[in-house]
């Protein structure tokens, strides 16, 4: 039987878009919250993860890189989600596709990976920095989000009720 890629894609997009609606409940100072290094304050983390989003879809050939700008008020994060919803769209249908070798342009030279690690780096960049954000978060007094509300089962109960975007 072959793994099915396209679960953990969904799961990351559908657990990307409930953090980031529950993140845009808190007040605004919360987004200058950080938990060890002030440098990487909530807002920072929120614009890193699309940021990552967008890098991959680049090494996927998808699209053209286009530069995220870090929220200045909770007001900002639906619009992050938004764009951040279409760039999982965009890595899950890439999940569907067979497994290939992929030239990518960096500044230091060409670099060839597998589709499947793109695919793999983006679910575990997605979910490294969501515990982050929550960290920071809750650092800062901020106590939104549970990630225990969003692991795999709770999006397998969520697909089968019809809430959980971005899967199969």
């Amino acid at each position: 039987m072959t793994i099915d890629s396209s679960s953990f894609v969904g799961h990351m997009a559908w657990a990307n878009q409930a953090i980031f609606a529950r993140v845009a409940t808190a007040p605004d100072v919360a987004l200058s919250a950080y938990m060890t290094n002030p440098e990487w304050t909530a807002g920072h983390i929120l614009r890193h993860i699309v940021d990552g989003a967008e890098w991959f879809v680049y090494c996927l050939g998808v699209k053209p890189w286009d530069d995220v700008t870090a929220p200045v008020a909770m007001s900002d994060v639906p619009v992050l989600a938004r764009r951040l919803e279409g760039l999982d769209r965009r890595i899950l249908a890439e999940s569907h596709k067979d497994d290939e070798r992929i030239d990518i342009a960096m500044e230091q030279g060409v670099k060839t990976v597998w589709r499947s690690t793109l695919i793999a780096q983006a679910v575990h960049h997605a979910t490294e920095h969501r515990a982050q954000l929550v960290d920071a978060l809750e650092s800062g007094g901020h106590l939104v989000v549970n990630l225990d509300d969003f692991d795999v089962w709770a999006y397998a109960a969520a697909q089968s009720e019809g809430r959980a975007g971005g899967g199969q």
